[in-house]
């Protein structure tokens, strides 16, 4: 196997970023005789799967090629033919990929159907983890059924989200901003809290002007339906906002936003609150692949602490508040025993020059009290 052009396929799989959901990002590459006769990327609106695609340019050149994908080729019909099926036909000697689709319809049906036609498969184990990291949420999805959930954040240096008098300006850079403005671009869903909407009047959208296959959807916990017709959310809401509230929520408010073209939806959950768990679960049925929780000090550590939370993604400024007022990432009652703490694995460090970085890492799975 060459890396060059398995890296290749990796790139092209890339173009697909905020086109190809619910479907994976998915590159391939046909080579024959050291040349690239065929190259493909998926993207949901162009329907052709990768593979189609290079097939397609390719030609009869595809004859005794390898090809170099990203992901174990399909092997069930869905809006288009078994990809498997379509490179035995076209005469494909050999495939390289790194991964296995999770996916019940495929979880190794693909590599199976090809070695069964006489097709070579190599698992290239070495580019295993890139593969798995670029297609994470659907990797999730297909494992799980729920959306891979992130808790993102921007804090001071002392851990503080929000100054107890003032919260003008911004604890982080352009730059920073930048960088989150790409998560939501990769993301399906958002979510944040009423209290978070009043205070800044949010609009929590996707601003990298950079094309996507379907809109951010834009969700608030909001259990008395407080959220003001004239915010810039309800103002611009098409069809992609959506207020969470319970039972007790005035049936008149539901009334006034469902007019102005707002989803509401009524999950009750504990102490008279929206229910988060409800609400992933529901954006699970929708088949979003990726919910990202932008919200306040009470709703950031409902999603801790309740297990919902998946992957931290905390943007530092250079800054520090001190004091006990400043609130911060997670308030409620909290852990109260360091034994306790919820921890966090497989901790990456981006650096945003000059002084900024952010920290990603993944919640323990074993989320003991």
């Amino acid at each position: 196997m060459n890396p060059e052009y398995m890296r290749e396929a990796l790139d092209l799989a890339r173009k697909g970023r905020g086109l190809t959901s619910p479907n994976p990002m998915v590159g391939a590459v046909l080579v024959r005789d050291g040349e690239v006769v065929g190259r493909g990327f998926h993207t949901y609106a162009g329907l052709w799967h990768a593979e189609a695609a290079a097939l397609a340019e390719a030609g009869a050149r595809a004859r005794g090629a390898t090809l170099y994908i990203n992901l174990e080729p399909c092997a069930h019909r869905g809006r288009t033919p078994p990809c498997a099926s379509a490179l035995i036909e076209a005469g494909v000697a050999r495939v390289a990929a790194p991964i296995e689709d999770p996916n019940p319809l495929v979880a190794g049906g693909g590599f199976r159907m090809l070695r069964e036609a006489g097709i070579e498969v190599e698992i290239a184990t070495e580019f295993a983890a890139e593969a798995a990291k670029l297609n994470e949420p659907f990797l999730h999805f297909m494992k799980t059924g729920r959306p891979l959930v992130t808790l993102k954040a921007a804090m001071t240096l002392d851990g503080r989200i929000s100054a107890p008098d003032d919260n003008q300006g911004w604890i982080t850079s352009e730059r920073a901003r930048a960088h989150v403005q790409q998560l939501r671009h990769d993301s399906d869903a958002i979510l944040t809290g009423i209290g978070t909407v009043l205070a800044d009047d949010c609009r929590l959208t996707d601003r990298t002007g950079l094309a996507r296959c379907r809109p951010l959807l834009r969700i608030v916990m909001d259990s008395r339906l407080r959220l003001p017709l004239d915010s810039k959310m309800a103002t611009d809401a098409a069809g992609n906002v959506v207020a969470v509230a319970t039972s007790a929520a005035s049936l008149e408010r539901r009334k006034a936003l469902e007019a102005r073209g707002i989803r509401v939806l009524v999950f009750d959950g504990p102490g008279g609150r929206a229910d988060l768990q409800s609400v992933a679960e529901w954006v699970g049925r929708e088949r979003c692949l990726s919910l990202t929780i932008e919200a306040g000090s009470k709703v950031n550590w409902t999603a801790l602490e309740s297990g919902l939370v998946d992957r931290v993604f905390f943007y530092y400024g250079p800054k520090i508040l001190g004091g006990l007022e400043a609130l911060p990432l997670a308030g409620g009652i909290g852990r109260r025993r360091r034994s306790d703490a919820i921890r966090v694995h497989g901790v990456t460090i981006h650096q945003i020059p000059p002084d900024e970085f952010a920290v990603e890492g993944y919640v323990d799975v074993h989320r003991d009290h």
